[in-house]
């Protein structure tokens, strides 16, 4: 659970200074910050990947796994959940800036491939380099987010504590289930949707990331079907 409870007072933390500094940051600055933090998500993504011993089962993991993401359309329907919760959350409350900012931070933090991969990194190894470098991530866009949205960004702490740390306890349970084999080309299927998010920070090109999120989960029945025919 360390790099989950990182994680969270990153998120604190990072939201705790964009409420009082945040505005007196030059955007130059935030930016520059930012891009700094996509190179290091690229180079975190790229050595992960790198850790496949078959690269069949990595490139049918993410083929299976964006037409079937994008037959759900995840990134739509994460949007679409977003925009339900605002409404409910807001009913009735006028702290409707509050109520936005969590929503927003809540999911921006949750949803992607560095908090899947991360969490199981942190269940099945004991390891936690993806959530320190999620931490950082998360602190320096929580400072953005509370310089312009508020204290609701704050409180996404608590969902992203209780998330993180599900899928970490989960994994630590499973632990004997996964073979070595199968939790390597996990991890490089989830390597590679970590170097997209960091194509995505950077903005070199948009990838739907999200839509190719259940190529880390195909990666398991794939990965046990071709080793028994190779």
């Amino acid at each position: 659970m360390l790099g989950t409870i990182v994680n969270s007072i990153a998120i604190l933390a990072g939201g705790l200074i964009g409420l009082i500094f945040g505005k007196a940051l030059p955007e130059k600055m935030k930016k520059t910050v930012i891009q700094g933090i996509g190179l290091a998500i690229l180079l975190i993504g790229i050595s992960m990947a790198l850790k496949t011993n078959n690269t069949l089962v990595v490139i049918a993991s993410l083929v299976l796994g964006g037409i079937l993401g994008e037959w759900i359309d995840i990134e739509l329907r994460l949007k679409q959940l977003g925009t339900i919760l605002e409404k409910v959350l807001a009913k009735g409350n006028n702290s409707g800036n509050f109520t936005k900012a969590f929503v927003t931070a809540s999911l921006i933090y949750c949803v992607g491939a560095m908090a899947i991969m991360g969490a199981l990194e942190s269940g099945l190894k004991g390891t936690h380099d993806i959530l320190f470098a999620k931490a950082m991530l998360d602190g320096v866009s929580a400072i953005v987010f509370a310089s312009s949205m508020g204290i609701g960004v704050l409180v996404s702490a608590i969902p992203v504590f209780i998330y993180q740390g599900g899928i970490t306890l989960s994994a630590a349970l499973l632990q004997g289930l996964l073979s070595d084999p199968v939790v390597a080309e996990m991890t490089a299927t989830g390597g590679l949707l970590i170097v997209g998010i960091g194509i995505n920070i950077l903005e070199i090109k948009e990838i739907k990331v999200g839509n190719l999120l259940p190529g880390i989960f195909l990666a398991i029945p794939l990965t046990l079907l071709i080793g028994k025919i190779l």
